[in-house]
């Protein structure tokens, strides 16, 4: 099984990804989560795509392609994967296709309002050591301001910064909307605007149950 989840950020689609990843025991790629550890280890990749991140605009795609090509062709992702933050432009796409040819793959949008994705972001904590990600209202952690998986600090990431949530949902919307089209044949539409397990119903519900 191949999935590729779109959605703005703050849509719920890396935690929908997540949950159905542990139900099915696939690998759950996420971009984002790539990019931010090279940034905690300051890695020659984590400075290359730093800046954009905190700006909340996108990483040149030349960048994202080579590493998504490289990551989805692990032995572990034979069997299938789950693919979220991944294409987000029309160039993006036309690289994946080259390295699916000949795959059978679905893609699922999670469909939200900005007033929700602002509403969610804000009171999302990641972990500066883990990059365990936490919400205040959601999923708090047991102390505040402190890991349960590491007993590293919870900051509030840059990028979930409201002004900036609204700007990183902006360039969403005018890079990756024509993906719609462009999936047109594949394209499974879910509404995320409500709680994680009833849009996780949905999902499991939409792609067949599996």
């Amino acid at each position: 099984m191949i999935l590729i989840f779109l959605g703005a950020p703050g849509s719920g689609k890396g935690t929908q990804a997540k949950k159905l990843a542990d139900r099915n025991g696939l690998p759950h790629i996420a971009v984002g989560d790539i990019f931010r550890e090279a940034v905690r280890d300051e890695s020659e990749l984590g400075k290359l795509v730093k800046g954009y991140i905190e700006a909340g605009n996108l990483v040149p795609d030349e960048v994202t392609n080579r590493i998504v090509a490289e990551r989805i062709g692990r032995r572990d992702c034979e069997v299938g994967f789950i693919l979220d933050g991944y294409p987000r432009s029309s160039v993006q796409a036309a690289a994946l296709d080259d390295v699916l040819a000949g795959k059978d793959f679905k893609v699922v949008y999670f469909s939200v309002p900005l007033e929700t994705v602002v509403k969610r972001n804000v009171d999302r904590r990641s972990c500066k050591q883990c990059g365990a990600v936490f919400h205040l209202k959601h999923n708090p952690p047991k102390k505040e301001n402190v890991c349960d998986r590491c007993g590293g600090e919870l900051y509030q990431r840059k990028d979930d910064d409201p002004e900036v949530m609204k700007t990183r949902f902006e360039v969403y919307e005018k890079s990756t909307i024509p993906l719609l089209e462009h999936y047109k044949g594949k394209l499974i539409r879910i509404d995320a605007n409500a709680g994680i397990d009833e849009v996780f119903g949905r999902l499991v519900t939409a792609i067949g149950g599996v």
